[in-house]
């Protein structure tokens, strides 16, 4: 029984970690004004990255941090749609899906022999585990907290995000920005570049997110590793208000299903409640469908987000 309890919260929290980097990235753009629905093109340039670069500079850290970078550049370009050229932010985000796949299969076959999967890293050329050793094998506490460095690199940025926009200057303006553009521009803010900043730091966020699974969870890039995970972070954003604090918690919420889902598929698990794969897979996204249905009224976004500002209007 504890067995099974530590083997969920492990798996949750193993799970949850690329969703909640992703889902503080959206809650910065977001809170500046600016919708990004591209955070699942931007996970997955991440995703490929840091494996490809991991794996061609034999670090994972060079890899983390090179999956940020590229999360960023595609970002920039959201940015530039959606704060200079004004372009519809929905639309923007869509293309960024479709860029962000399009272009790390694209990388993938021009740098590994026409291969859409990065050479696999090997154990020790994964992101660490900063606890491993500490508690007795298979123990309770063991299952739950031997986690990889981004876990706890994760739960950290939530306490950072959660600063920088609660208790900084600039958080104070970048929220100011979501809320009442105009009157921001009035006290001096210059609204572009706080959102451009905003934007930029999501795409950052998402790529580390990307870069969770691909140099953690797992230990490369292929075409199916980012399925979904972006739209249930912006999912979990909806459902956590669009503050930090409340999307780690949804983030949790869907890590405990994809930690379930993986429990109700083990073999021993099978052998006595056979359930198909094709159902399991579907756990999350029907959970995250009846959230947002059950929710999305609820929650009341900031004032000015997704509508481009236009200093000129009236």
């Amino acid at each position: 029984m504890f067995d099974s309890i530590a083997f969920i919260l492990g798996t949750t929290l193993m799970y949850s970690t690329p969703l909640i980097f992703t889902a503080l990235g959206g809650t910065i753009s977001e809170n500046a004004g600016v919708t990004n629905l591209g955070l699942e093109g931007m996970m997955t340039i991440g995703a490929f990255v840091g494996a490809a670069v991991g794996f061609i500079a034999g670090n994972p850290w060079i890899g983390f941090l090179a999956a940020g970078i590229a999360g960023g550049v595609l970002a920039l370009f959201h940015a530039l749609a959606s704060v200079t050229f004004k372009a519809d932010q929905v639309v923007s985000g869509i293309a960024i899906n479709f860029i962000g796949p399009g272009l790390a299969l694209f990388l993938s076959r021009v740098l590994f022999k026409g291969s859409t999967d990065t050479p696999p890293l090997s154990l020790d050329k994964k992101i660490p585990r900063p606890l491993n050793g500490l508690f007795p094998d298979n123990s309770f506490l063991d299952s739950v907290l031997n986690q990889y460095w981004t876990v706890y690199i994760a739960f950290f940025l939530v306490f950072a995000v959660w600063f920088l926009l609660y208790h900084t200057r600039f958080g104070l303006r970048l929220r100011a920005c979501g809320e009442h553009p105009r009157a921001a521009d009035t006290l001096g803010i210059n609204v572009g570049l706080v959102q451009y900043v905003a934007v930029c730091l999501s795409g950052l966020l998402a790529g580390f997110g990307g870069a969770a699974m691909s140099v953690a969870v797992v230990a490369n890039f292929r075409p199916a590793l980012i399925s979904g995970q972006g739209f249930i972070a912006i999912a979990a954003m909806i459902f956590g208000k669009w503050k930090p604090q409340g999307a780690m918690w949804a983030c949790l919420l869907f890590g405990a299903a994809q930690g379930l889902v993986i429990f109700l598929g083990r073999s021993d698990i099978q052998s006595v409640i056979p359930i198909p794969s094709e159902i399991l897979s579907m756990i999350p996204f029907i959970l995250t469908l009846i959230i947002l249905i059950t929710f999305v009224g609820k929650a009341v976004a900031p004032s000015a987000d997704g509508i481009p500002y236009d200093k000129e209007s009236e």
